[in-house]
Formats: C-alpha cells, sequence, structure tokens
C-alpha cells in the first residue's frame, strides 16, 4: 500500500514539473499566431526573401515582417543566436500562401518552439510563408533560413550610409532610395550568414553636426574670453610696476 502510494506520489510530482516546465518553455498561443497584420505591400517583390523593419521608440523596441518565397523548402527552422547558444524565435502573425494563392492562418499549421528553436512546416513546399517579430530599436539582426535574394527595407527616414552611425553585413549589397525609404537588395546570400544592420534617422546627422560645431563655437568663445582675461591682467600688472617677466623662480609669470 505504501508502495503504490508512493509510485503514485512519484508520477503526480513528475506531471506537475512536466506541466511546469512546459510552462516554463512557453510557446506560441493561437492568438499570436493568427494575429492581424498586413504583408501585401511587401508580397510582390523581386527577392526570394523580403524583409521590412518597423522603428522602435524610446520605451520599446521595433519589429520586423519576413516573407519567405519557399522553393523546396517545407519546414523553416527559426531561431535567435546568442552570445552561448542558440534561442527560439518568438514569431506571430504568422501567414502561409499556397500556390495558387489561398490563405491560411498560423493556428493551421504546424508551428512548434522547442529550447532552441521555432519550427514551422508548411503543406506545400512552394507556397509563402510571412511572420513578424520584434526587431532592436535601430538595430536588426537576423541569420538566413534559407539561401536566395534578400531585401530589407529600412524604416521610412532612416539610413545605413554613415559609417559612423550605420553599418550593414553582409557586403555585396545593392542600395538605393526610393520615396525616402532605403531599399537594400543582395542577389545571393547563403543559408546561416546573418544579416546585420544600424540604422539612423536621416535628420540626426544634422542635428549632430549641428551639436558639434555649437560645442566648439562656444570652446572657442571660453577660449577667446580666457586669453582676454590674461592679457587684460597682463596690462593692469605692467601698469602698476609689476614685472611680469620675472619666472626665473619656475612659478607662474608675475608671481612675486
Amino acid at each position: 500500500m505504501n508502495r503504490r502510494l508512493a509510485l503514485a506520489t512519484i508520477a503526480a510530482v513528475l506531471l506537475i514539473l512536466g506541466a511546469g516546465c512546459s510552462a516554463f518553455s512557453g510557446g506560441i498561443s493561437d492568438e499570436q499566431l493568427d494575429q492581424e497584420q498586413n504583408y501585401s505591400d511587401i508580397r510582390d517583390t523581386d527577392a526570394d526573401v523580403t524583409i521590412a523593419l518597423e522603428d522602435g521608440n524610446l520605451l520599446g523596441n521595433g519589429e520586423f515582417r519576413a516573407v519567405y518565397d519557399l522553393s523546396g523548402t517545407d519546414e523553416l527552422e527559426l531561431y535567435q543566436s546568442t552570445l552561448f547558444s542558440d534561442e527560439p524565435l518568438d514569431i506571430h502573425s504568422v501567414r502561409y500562401w499556397y500556390p495558387n494563392g489561398t490563405a491560411v492562418t498560423g493556428s493551421n499549421l504546424e508551428v512548434e518552439q522547442g529550447g532552441s528553436m521555432t519550427t514551422v512546416q508548411v503543406p506545400d513546399e512552394n507556397g509563402t510563408l510571412a511572420f513578424s517579430g520584434e526587431a532592436g530599436r535601430k538595430t536588426f539582426q537576423q541569420p538566413t533560413y534559407v539561401s536566395g535574394s534578400y531585401e530589407v527595407l529600412v524604416p521610412d527616414n532612416h539610413r545605413t550610409s554613415n559609417f559612423l552611425f550605420g553599418d550593414v553585413s553582409p557586403n555585396g549589397y545593392e542600395r538605393t532610395v526610393t520615396d525616402d525609404q532605403e531599399r537594400l537588395y543582395w542577389e545571393e546570400i547563403g543559408g546561416d550568414s546573418p544579416i546585420s544592420l544600424r540604422y539612423y534617422l536621416a535628420r540626426d546627422i544634422p542635428l549632430f553636426l549641428g551639436l558639434i560645431g555649437a560645442v566648439v563655437l562656444i570652446g572657442g568663445i571660453g577660449i577667446g574670453y580666457y586669453y582676454r582675461q590674461v592679457r587684460r591682467l597682463r596690462a593692469e600688472r605692467e601698469e602698476f610696476g609689476v614685472d611680469v617677466d620675472d619666472d626665473s623662480d619656475g612659478g607662474p609669470p608675475g608671481l612675486l
């Protein structure tokens, strides 16, 4: 009797621990998978993968929207690399379009989030998959989960071209600006090669230069005022007969 009770207790503990681990590891709910999102502006592009970035603010990070034209790929393993390991990519607003244009939401797909990746399986390997997720406030970094051509749309009024404030990796991209939006295009990027961007508001550059100019101007005025005061003091000491050239003791000029 005691043995049965002990076994039952152990089984209950294991069930509780398993449920606790599942809750801790999280997962992606159907509400997140089916969340509203607009992909119409980035579906019909020349690239195999198109990523549009939305800028963040002081209170939160930005967001990305990605559309993948799948060519012989029926499963994507989505992850985000950290310093020590890979973590599953948190996604929402998942959509899939069959080759004939029929659309389904993420809750109708097989989406599993494990300890190191989020796996999305699609019913037809020649369809189109879209999903959204979190990006940095002025940065974006993500592995290229499939090989092919890539297009990244930087947020409106933002740029990557200034070497102090912007950066793009990998090299070999084509950069264009249309309607005040920067577009980066890679003809071919191999799988698992990360795309990394750092961008800035275009108006920040003249503001920064103006700030530097103001600092230089104020500094120049301060230095000019200092030397005027020094000259005035020297003139006053000469007027009172103080030998301003007597610095034989190694001290400041004019000290007795």
